[in-house]
């Protein structure tokens, strides 16, 4: 392979039915599981199945080194098949082409090695335990739990991706309203931002809420003011808030002073 060997971000040995299998969460984002490893499982020729592999463009292109793979004699690079793609390299093998003894075997790989596998990264079961697929039939207390401890993950999962894509979409959102400020810019509009006089409104409102916190706290506010100001609304200058914006920041900055003295107006 002549191409960049992939970074390994997490690597777990994984227990399937006796047999140790490496596996590797890299950084493209998949799960990888070393080739040699398996192919020593099955008792099949593994430079034959590289052949194999590398002549199907669905599998090669799963087919990557992955670098500084933990092995007994030190850091390799290992050639590694992507999980996801594990049952169709496994399909193409013949019973034939293994010995009676490995049958039982080879069909238990095609049937659960991806599952298996892809479980110890999200799960961190880390073997293949038919023992416990049968107790997990039973309703006992502690299958119970189990089915609890597990649908709690899940929802802890699902919550942490929704909050990953809605902090994408407000990202996204905040970005197109500055692009739209921006293009207000290019095309030289004379209303962006501000007049002077509202400029000067905005600065007035911005010194009465600060004189009372400053009545409160004994210290200067004003920077704390225009600060918390700027941060609201995403300008480092008073002068710069755009035009359409105007009543938006007064009625914020009335309402601010208004909570902390309704008695004295602006």
């Amino acid at each position: 392979m002549s191409e960049k060997a992939l970074t390994p971000l997490e690597q777990k040995t994984v227990d399937f039915y006796g047999d140790a299998l490496i596996a590797a969460r890299v950084d493209d984002g998949h799960i990888y599981v070393s080739m040699s490893q398996m192919c020593s499982a099955l008792g099949i020729d593994s430079q034959a199945q590289t052949r194999r592999i590398r002549r199907q463009d669905v599998l090669a292109d799963g087919f990557k080194g992955v670098a500084n793979i933990a092995t007994p004699g030190g850091p390799q690079t290992a050639t590694m098949l992507r999980v996801d793609l594990v049952p169709l390299w496994l399909s193409g093998i013949r019973t034939s082409a293994v010995s009676e003894a490995v049958r039982p075997k080879l069909q238990k790989f095609q049937r659960e090695a991806a599952k298996v596998l892809w479980e110890a990264f999200q799960e961190g079961r880390l073997t293949a335990d038919p023992l416990l697929d049968e107790l997990l039939q039973s309703d006992s207390p502690a299958v119970q739990a189990y089915r609890t401890a597990l649908a709690v993950l899940q929802l802890a999962k699902y919550q942490v991706l929704l909050e990953g894509r809605l902090q994408t979409a407000e990202t996204q959102l905040v970005s197109l309203g500055d692009r739209l400020d921006q293009v207000e810019a290019t095309l030289g509009d004379p209303g962006r931002y501000v007049t002077p006089e509202q400029a000067a409104q905005i600065s007035q409102a911005v010194k009465a809420v600060a004189l009372v916190l400053s009545k409160r706290s004994s210290r200067n506010e004003y920077g704390a003011v225009y600060g918390q100001l700027y941060r609201d609304f995403g300008v480092t200058s008073y002068k710069q808030i755009p035009s359409r914006r105007f009543d938006e920041v007064m009625n914020y900055l009335t309402d601010w002073h208004q909570s902390l003295d309704s008695e004295i107006p602006f």
